[in-house]
């Protein structure tokens, strides 16, 4: 038996498709790629992982270090939700020791030399900083400049080969445009 649509309930049905099709579109919406694509370095220390979360900007024909990322000013280290770093392990990231556990990570370009910085605020999105909640900051080293300019922000936590002991040690690399800033992950001992 077949009902035809009258009276009161045509507006229900109305409203339900318009629902529907507003979903839909929002769906579509949340499905499309960020120009800032989410980003993961990941390597091994001790046999423990370690990993940074990040997102992946691009200079798009943008001034990048002293532009768009400001000398003498905290960077989110990437774009949208903070970045991440997580480490099964004790470790060391330069002079600074960092307990396994969940952090971000922020960075401090400046013309004379880039810091890390490692907070232990976590879960917030990427420009929310709170200096009270530095677990600390270390120097940064200036890697050799890229050939050509790198057009999206890289992270990158490569095994450094020791004499004794092979992927003993890792450098995490921060590269973008012109820039290749990083700084020594080891064992906390």
């Amino acid at each position: 038996m077949c009902r035809t649509i009258t009276g009161n309930r045509r507006p229900m049905v109305t409203l339900a498709v318009a629902i529907l099709a507003f979903a839909s579109q929002v769906h579509a919406q949340n499905n499309k790629p960020r120009p800032s694509p989410p980003m993961k370095a990941t390597a091994t220390l001790e046999g423990k992982a370690i990993s940074i979360d990040y997102g992946a900007p691009s200079m798009r024909g943008r001034q990048i270090v002293g532009g768009l990322v400001p000398y003498d000013k905290v960077w989110r280290t990437g774009a949208n939700e903070a970045t991440t770093l997580k480490t099964a392990v004790d470790i060391k990231i330069g002079d600074l020791s960092v307990p396994a556990g969940t952090y971000t990570v922020y960075s401090l370009p400046s013309e004379s030399g880039w810091k890390l910085i490692i907070n232990k605020q976590t879960g917030q999105w990427g420009t929310v900083y709170n200096e009270n909640q530095d677990l600390g900051r270390v120097a940064m080293e200036a890697g050799p400049k890229p050939s050509a300019p790198v057009e999206q922000f890289e992270i990158k936590l490569d095994p450094v080969k020791a004499k004794a002991r092979p992927h003993e040690r890792l450098a995490l690399h921060l590269i973008w445009e012109n820039t290749d800033e990083y700084v020594t992950i080891t064992p906390a001992k």
